[in-house]
C-alpha cells in the first residue's frame, strides 16, 4: 500500500456549523488514503450522486448507493493499469489517471463540460432538510470508515499488509498475494473517497471537474496523517481535529493560513515524526483501538519427577 506526501491543504467548507460532518469525513478519507490520486474517486463520486439523481432519478442514499457499486467497478479496472508500477511511480500514476479522469469528464457535454452541473433533485429539497442528511450521512461515513479500518486491521488482509509493508519478496515467499492485497485495500480506499465526495457535494449542489478531481482533496488527506501519526487510527483522528481548529482560527488570514499550515507541517515532521498521537503514546502508552496482535508466550509445565524416574 503506497501512500504520498503533498504538504498543505484546501477548505473543506460547507457551513460552520456542519464542522462536525466535515471532520468525520476527512478522518475516514485520511484513514483510507492510498495514493496521491485518490481525488479521482471523490470527482466520481460527485458526478456518481449526480448521474443517479437527476437522470437515474433515485433519492440520495440508494443514489449513493448505487454509485458505490459503480465506484467499485471503476477503481477494480483502474488498479489494472495502476498496479504497473511501483513505488513512486505508483504515487505520480495514479495523480495522472485523476487527471484523465477530470479531463474526460470536462469533455462530456451531458455532465456539463468544463463548467461543470448542478444536481436538480437536490434543489428542490429545503435546505434543512438537506443540511441534517449532509450531516448524518457525514457522520456515518466518518464513523463507518474508522470501523472498516479497524476490521481490516485485524483481518487476515490486515496481518497481509503487514508483511507487504515489511518487504513483498518475503511476503511472497511465504505465500501472500501482493499485488491483490494492494488492490484490496485501493478498491477500499477508492469506494471510501467516493462515498466521501458523494456526501460532500450533497450540500455543496454545483459540480466543477476542476474542484471535484482537484489534487487538494489529496493533499488535505495527507497533511491530517502526516500531522495525527501514521500507522496508527487515531492519528488521523488527531490530524482532522489539529487541520480544522487551524483552519477556522486562521482562515480568515488569507495565504498567511496556508504558510501557517505549511510550518505546522515541518515542525511536525521535524520535531515529533511519528505525528502528535505518536508525541502522545511516547509519553503515556495507550490505544484506543485494540488493532496490534501479540504473541502469546506459556511456559511449558515441569516435567512429573516421577515420569523422569
Amino acid at each position: 500500500m503506497t501512500t504520498a506526501a503533498v504538504p498543505l491543504a484546501r477548505s473543506f467548507r460547507v457551513e460552520r456549523g456542519t464542522t462536525t460532518s466535515r471532520i468525520t469525513a476527512l478522518v475516514g478519507l485520511a484513514l483510507l488514503v492510498v495514493s496521491i490520486g485518490q481525488q479521482a474517486f471523490v470527482g466520481v463520486g460527485a458526478y456518481g450522486l449526480y448521474l443517479f439523481m437527476d437522470l437515474g432519478d433515485l433519492s440520495p442514499v440508494p443514489a449513493i448507493a448505487a454509485m458505490a457499486v459503480g465506484a467499485t467497478v471503476i477503481a477494480l479496472l483502474t488498479s489494472l493499469f495502476a498496479f504497473r508500477l511501483r513505488g513512486g511511480y505508483f504515487a505520480i500514476g495514479t495523480w495522472v489517471i485523476a487527471e484523465v479522469f477530470r479531463l474526460v469528464v470536462s469533455q462530456v457535454g451531458a455532465l456539463g463540460a468544463g463548467t461543470g452541473v448542478t444536481i436538480q433533485s437536490l434543489v428542490a429539497m429545503a435546505p434543512p432538510d438537506r443540511l441534517a442528511l449532509t450531516y448524518w450521512l457525514a457522520i456515518g461515513v466518518g464513523f463507518g470508515s474508522i470501523v472498516v479500518a479497524a476490521l481490516v486491521v485485524r483481518s487476515r488482509l490486515g496481518l497481509a499488509l503487514r508483511a507487504v509493508r515489511d518487504s513483498e519478496v518475503s511476503a511472497a515467499s511465504l505465500g501472500v498475494g501482493v499485488t491483490a492485497t494492494k488492490r484490496m485495500v485501493y478498491v477500499i480506499a477508492s469506494v471510501g473517497c467516493a462515498i466521501a465526495g458523494a456526501v460532500y457535494y450533497l450540500q455543496l449542489l454545483r459540480i466543477q471537474p476542476t474542484a471535484a478531481f482537484g489534487v487538494d482533496w489529496t493533499v488535505v488527506m495527507i497533511f491530517i496523517v502526516v500531522i495525527g501519526g501514521l500507522g496508527r487510527i487515531e492519528g488521523p483522528i488527531v490530524g482532522a481535529i489539529v487541520f480544522f481548529a487551524l483552519q477556522e482560527v486562521l482562515a480568515d488570514y488569507g495565504s498567511a493560513y496556508l504558510v501557517a499550515l505549511g510550518l505546522v507541517t515541518i515542525a511536525i515532521v521535524l520535531l515529533a515524526p511519528r505525528g502528535l498521537w505518536g508525541l502522545i503514546v511516547a509519553r503515556r502508552p495507550m490505544a484506543l483501538f485494540a488493532v496490534e496482535r501479540r504473541l502469546a508466550f506459556t511456559r511449558a509445565a515441569d516435567p512429573d519427577p516421577m515420569e523422569a524416574s
